[in-house]
């Protein structure tokens, strides 16, 4: 079985990459000449893909051949140019759906790794979970452009589409959530705003588990949401981090009004100098949220999923990955 994955060589690309070929796949990595390899697996072979040209993907697709599955993991999170969002997310997509019709090499399933964001968080005051039955309302830039890739694909007659929404990924070398574990091994315990918020996660080999359920199954044209089965409030998640780094904190509740002043300068300031720092405006918005509760129970019962790590052994793994590595 071939299976081609896009964005192979980031974080959740290269455990994606990693479960293939633990299942025996003839895994296919695709990448930009500027790729860094250093995450990937061996044994996965390495192709060019022009996401951003048309045109000269369907060359490449078509000296490629057809995959038995494609997993569509290639995106970002943020952003130097906030058009970017719609141009890498939803642009290339649409590039890379199109090429693979136009030119007769349209996968058994195409697998599109969205996000919980692209429906945005839960209501703050019911506290209930967003469903798949649920209207999306992404409130962020990245969101809205998951949620229209998403549109886009579903549009598409006889197209056989799987989508999976993971919610907060985390596992070694991911850097968004290590930077709160620096700042634990510092010994502070900043939390945003004065609410009780409660998230939700999925540890990244469970994630990549998922995905391979989805595309093994016999389901097309359908959507999940993807986390561990667990809801975590701030201080939950705080207290399992203090406890596998072995700190006391002092705790540093920051009102929100502060948190969106320094983000937003934090943004100008990144734009200014050509980076993206990891608090900016759109991560403002996901930290401001109260409800990150998303309804797993579809992907437990319709794909047989069961989460190998809570938060607590997902974040003793990787505390002890980032300590090896020296990250800690």
């Amino acid at each position: 079985m071939k299976i081609l994955v896009t964005g192979a060589t980031g974080f959740i690309g290269s455990f994606i990459a990693a479960e293939g070929i633990r299942r025996q796949y003839e895994v296919f990595a695709g990448v930009r000449a500027t790729s860094n390899l250093q995450y990937l697996p061996e044994n996965v072979a390495t192709v060019t893909l022009s996401l951003n040209d048309k045109e000269r993907l369907k060359q490449e697709l078509t000296a490629l051949g057809r995959f038995d599955y494609i997993i569509h993991n290639a995106g970002v999170t943020k952003c130097r140019k906030k058009t970017d969002f719609e141009e890498v997310n939803c642009g290339y997509t649409r590039n890379f759906v199109e090429a693979l019709i136009e030119s007769g090499t349209v996968p058994d399933k195409f697998l599109y790794v969205s996000s919980a964001a692209a429906f945005g968080p839960g209501d703050p005051k019911s506290l209930e979970p967003v469903r798949l039955t649920d209207t999306p309302r992404p409130d962020t830039l990245y969101g809205q452009s998951k949620l229209k890739a998403e549109e886009f694909i579903r549009s598409q007659l006889d197209f056989p589409y799987l989508i999976i929404r993971p919610t907060g990924v985390y596992g070694p070398r991911e850097k968004d959530y290590f930077v709160f574990l620096q700042t634990v091994n510092r010994r502070l315990e900043p939390a945003m705003g004065l609410k009780k918020q409660y998230l939700t996660f999925i540890y990244v080999t469970d994630l990549a588990e998922a995905m391979f359920l989805a595309l093994e199954s016999p389901y097309t044209r359908k959507a999940w949401f993807a986390t561990d089965g667990n809801v975590y409030d701030n201080r939950e998640y705080a207290a399992i981090v203090k406890k596998h780094l072995c700190r006391k904190t002092v705790y540093l509740p920051v009102p929100l009004f502060l948190v969106k002043a320094v983000s937003w300068t934090l943004d100008t300031v990144g734009g200014w100098w050509g980076c993206t720092p990891t608090l900016n405006k759109d991560k403002y918005k996901i930290l401001r949220a109260v409800n990150w509760k998303c309804d797993a129970e579809p992907l437990q019962r319709e794909l047989g999923f069961a989460a190998r790590y809570n938060l607590d052994k997902g974040i003793e793994e990787c505390v002890q990955w980032y300590k090896k590595e020296k990250w800690l």
